[in-house]
């Protein structure tokens, strides 16, 4: 089975995305948070291992990295960019003796440019956007397909139980 990789470019999509870009007005970590959210219906969906990068450059310390339901997060180290994480990460993959695809979510377009030339496939803001919509939709699709059922009660009696309970509540 062909592995599928998507490294997303965290803040450059929450910077793309109108929805995420007003989240980020408020709160930055609304905005992360949300990324997050529609990533995971997107990997329930694809079946795609989702690594989304953050760029921390900024801030001191070591890179860190999290898994929240599936969903791989790697903050950079100290004086590292996020696109040089991903381009270190792409290299990585490829290195890697299994078949795999690897694709790349940003609208950079040197980072897009450079993982391409590393054997990756490039992904827009726009187009993940959309990819996320899709799934969402789908995933309403297939809810509404499961067939609704009562959870009373009612459901689990026996029809002599039943009978004997009717006769007390008429008392």
């Amino acid at each position: 089975m062909l592995r599928e990789i998507l490294i997303v470019d965290g803040y450059n999509i929450i910077g793309d995305w109108p929805e995420l870009r007003a989240l980020k007005l408020e709160r930055l970590e609304a905005a992360r948070d949300q990324l997050i959210d529609d990533l995971k219906e997107y990997k329930a969906i694809t079946g795609r291992d989702v690594i989304v990068v953050f760029d921390a450059h900024l801030a001191r310390g070591n890179r860190s990295e999290e898994i929240i339901a599936g969903i791989k997060l790697m903050y950079t180290k100290e004086l590292e960019t996020a696109d040089e994480l991903i381009e270190r990460l792409v290299f990585m993959f490829e290195r890697e003796k299994v078949r795999q695809h690897i694709y790349v979510a940003t609208s950079d377009y040197v980072e897009q440019q450079v993982t391409f030339g590393g054997g990756a496939l490039r992904i827009s803001a726009r187009e993940l956007r959309q990819d996320v919509i899709d799934a969402k939709k789908e995933i309403r699709e297939r809810v509404k397909q499961i067939p609704t059922q009562h959870n009373r009660l009612d459901s689990y009696l026996t029809p002599e139980v039943r009978e004997k309970f009717e006769k007390w509540r008429r008392k």
